[in-house]
């Protein structure tokens, strides 16, 4: 599914050449569960941008379901985003101005989905993170954890095949974040590809296979 290869991103700072990712390889099975860890300044944001099309190697090969990332278009690039990957950060993200629902709707939008399909999805969703009860509920009006299970579920809606989570229970307390971390592996168990971008160990514990950045460079 995922397949890296002599990847290098390269960083101009001032009149130095910082190197995010250092000559890196790695390959992700379809339906495998990978945790990415590391320190700050590791490289593992880098990892999830360029993962994620979101940025561009300066030099290597990137190949997504057999697809070359690295040669594609912008609009190549924003199809690979919304078809094959879904995000889910350690802040949210989630619209303040949008309630639950519409926030997991919003993926269905700019897909051009009409407003009854997107409504049943949406609540099919909803049902699923056991958050219908909180359908109408802005951001600020739902607890850190039911914040994670709307972004999981604005994630989800779109059938990713690929789940790229970056520090997912940050900004959770520990008991919130052991239940989201159960959902993962829940969705894991359900056929999902994940990976999970982490500095912890006990989150990391979750994933059936470890990998280690340190400098840019992966062991």
């Amino acid at each position: 599914m995922i397949r890296l290869k002599n990847a290098y991103k390269y960083y101009r700072q001032g009149e130095n050449i910082i190197k995010g990712l250092n000559n890196v390889s790695l390959e992700i099975a379809e339906h495998e569960f990978v945790s990415i860890m590391g320190p700050s300044g590791s490289g593992k944001s880098t990892v999830m941008n360029i993962l994620g099309c979101l940025d561009r190697l300066s030099e290597g090969e990137y190949y997504l379901d057999g697809i070359d990332a690295r040669r594609a278009d912008e609009r190549r690039l924003a199809s690979l985003r919304s078809n094959y990957i879904g995000f889910v950060f350690q802040s949210f993200n989630l619209i303040p101005r949008l309630t639950a629902r519409q926030n997991i709707e919003l993926p269905l939008i700019y897909r051009g989905v009409d407003r009854s399909s997107r409504r049943k999805r949406a609540d099919e969703m909803l049902e699923r993170m056991r958050l219908v009860n909180r359908a109408e509920h802005l951001p600020n009006e739902l607890s850190g954890g039911q914040r994670q299970r709307v972004a999981i579920a604005r994630a989800l809606i779109g059938e990713p095949r690929v789940i790229l989570a970056d520090e997912p229970t940050g900004s959770l307390d520990s008991i919130t974040g052991k239940s989201i971390m159960s959902l993962f592996r829940e969705l894991h168990e359900n056929g999902a590809t994940i990976v999970l971008i982490t500095h912890a160990k006990e989150v990391a514990d979750y994933a059936g296979r470890i990998m280690y950045l340190s400098d840019g460079r992966l062991s």
